[in-house]
């Protein structure tokens, strides 16, 4: 039986995960070894280890790695005791593969640790851009360090190869989060308002702004900037998400819970929505607002107009979904919202096609491929393949 230790360390990546980790679960063929980390593990981030094993997973491990401050420094420490901590835990569990996805602090540490013991990776998500945040080095350091790709679009498919890793070992099945899309039943908005305790008769624009650290103004002023704008729609009510657990994303949550204390009647903040609610607020949102990877990737299957603030989603697939406001300023974001809310720019997204595919198989494909594959041909000892320009 092939043992596949699965790494999650935030609700974000275990939403994008959760088919993955079900059909692990439920083939007779595989065990399935889920590992815990991050913010699931935080109670100021929800103690999402909980949704978890309410949905009926069994956790085989928790790795406790995050310091409750978010500076440079506690960064840096938290990944060193993330790579103490995996090394014990994948000693003791000594997977088959580990598969992990996109480009985090704790995802780095899992598959720094995992190097010397020998364990194949297999990562999801790779050959993305996130050029506005430090982020982006996490990613394709784990793409080097890995053995099997998943990429959600042809043209990250191509850039994993670019980086040398052999076309054999890269795929390209789409993002598994979509699948939930069509494997899911999503709330009506009736019932969906009355979970979230938000009036049903109001427009609902949705705000997730995680860290953006090499922006030209400070996290504090980018913040006050955004907020400030989304106080000049009134009819709007503001259903505002936790950021991730980067350097300075008090400070956004801070802010956040001030403008819903000042906003009482047209704003609340929520530290996680799990997957049904979230994504039953795209599908009856009128519009996201902030620098959300899922703006790019599940806002396009809703046709939800999206106003993309700064660098952090700079070298992502876009559609014309999203509206891009470079400079994080109270006007350009007001007159980028307006845009989005008018009836010509919802016209021009009808039809709209995602170039992160959406047949609800994604998930079943990237199984089925770690089911399959014979690790003696492809893992461990890896050379890098040159291409040529033909190739490319």
């Amino acid at each position: 039986m092939r043992k596949i230790a699965v790494v999650t360390g935030a609700r974000a990546d275990y939403g994008l995960l959760y088919w993955i980790i079900k059909d692990i679960h439920d083939d007779p063929d595989l065990k399935l070894q889920l590992i815990v980390t991050g913010m699931h593990l935080s109670p100021e981030f929800g103690l999402t280890a909980n949704v978890i094993e309410n949905d009926g997973f069994p956790i085989a491990e928790k790795v406790d790695m995050l310091l409750s401050s978010n500076t440079a420094e506690s960064v840096a420490v938290s990944m060193g005791l993330g790579m103490i901590g995996f090394a014990k835990v994948f000693e003791r569990l000594r997977p088959d593969i580990i598969v992990v996805l996109g480009d985090r602090f704790e995802i780095f540490s899992a598959v720094s640790a995992a190097i010397p013991l020998n364990i194949p990776v297999a990562h999801i998500h790779g050959g993305e851009g996130t050029e506005g945040t430090m982020d982006e080095l996490y990613r394709h350091a784990i793409t080097k360090m890995s053995h099997l790709h998943f990429t959600s679009a042809a043209e990250y498919r191509k850039r994993v190869i670019q980086m040398g890793e052999r076309p054999s070992t890269v795929f390209c099945f789409g993002a598994p989060g979509l699948d939930s899309i069509t494997r899911l039943p999503l709330l009506p908005k009736r019932n969906l308002t009355r979970e979230l305790g938000i009036p049903e008769d109001m427009k609902i624009g949705v705000m997730t702004y995680h860290p953006s650290t090499l922006e030209k103004i400070s996290l504090k002023e980018q913040t006050e900037e955004i907020l400030s704008a989304l106080k000049s729609f009134p009819t709007i009510f503001w259903v505002l998400t936790y950021p991730n657990a980067d350097m300075g994303g008090k400070k956004i949550i801070e802010a956040m819970k001030r403008f819903e204390r000042n906003n009482v009647h047209k704003a609340r903040i929520f530290v996680s929505l799990g997957q049904i609610r979230y994504l039953s607020l795209l599908k009856h949102a009128d519009l996201m607002v902030g620098n959300s990877s899922s703006g790019m990737i599940e806002a396009p299957a809703f046709k939800l107009p999206v106003v993309n603030i700064g660098d952090r989603q700079r070298g992502r697939i876009k559609v014309k979904n999203v509206i891009d406001v470079p400079e994080c300023q109270k006007n350009k974001i007001v007159r980028a919202i307006k845009k989005a809310l008018s009836m010509e720019f919802k016209n021009s997204i009808v039809g709209l096609k995602n170039p992160y595919g959406q047949d609800g198989h994604a998930s079943k494909k990237i199984v089925n491929t770690l089911k399959r594959f014979n690790k003696k041909d492809v893992f461990i000892k890896k050379s890098f393949y040159n291409i040529t320009f033909k190739e490319i």
